[in-house]
C-alpha cells in the first residue's frame, strides 16, 4: 500500500508543501496555514483508512479524500490570490495535485 504511487506522490506533496505554508505572515499562520496543514494531513490519513479498508468504507474514504482534495485545492488558490504563494509555487502545487487526483479517481473507478 504505502508503495502504491497515490501514496508516494501524496507523501512528496506533503514534504514539499507543509514547509512552504509554514513560511506565510504571522497573521495567516494561524488561519490559514494550519487549515491547509491539517486538510493536507487528513486527506493522506484518508488514503491511509481507505488502503486498510474494504467495501462500503474503503469507498466513503475515498470519497472523503476527493471532497479534501478539492478543498485543499480551493485554500491553495485562495492562498496564491493573497499572495503568500508564488504563481510558480501555486502552479507547482496545481500540477502535483491534479496527478494526485488522476491517481485517486483511478483508484475510485476501481472500487
Amino acid at each position: 500500500m504505502n508503495e502504491s504511487p497515490l501514496f508516494v506522490r501524496t507523501y512528496d506533496f506533503l514534504l514539499w508543501l507543509i514547509p512552504q505554508v509554514q513560511k506565510f505572515p504571522r497573521a495567516y499562520r494561524f488561519t490559514l496555514s494550519e487549515r491547509i496543514q491539517r486538510l493536507a494531513l487528513t486527506f493522506q490519513d484518508s488514503l491511509v483508512a481507505a488502503g486498510k479498508t474494504k467495501g462500503d468504507s474503503r469507498r466513503n474514504n475515498l470519497q472523503q479524500a476527493d471532497i479534501q482534495l478539492e478543498q485543499l485545492r480551493l485554500w491553495l488558490r485562495f492562498s496564491r490570490d493573497q499572495s503568500l504563494l508564488t504563481v510558480r509555487q501555486y502552479e507547482h502545487s496545481i500540477r502535483q495535485l491534479k496527478e494526485v487526483g488522476n491517481l485517486l479517481g483511478a483508484w475510485l473507478k476501481q472500487v
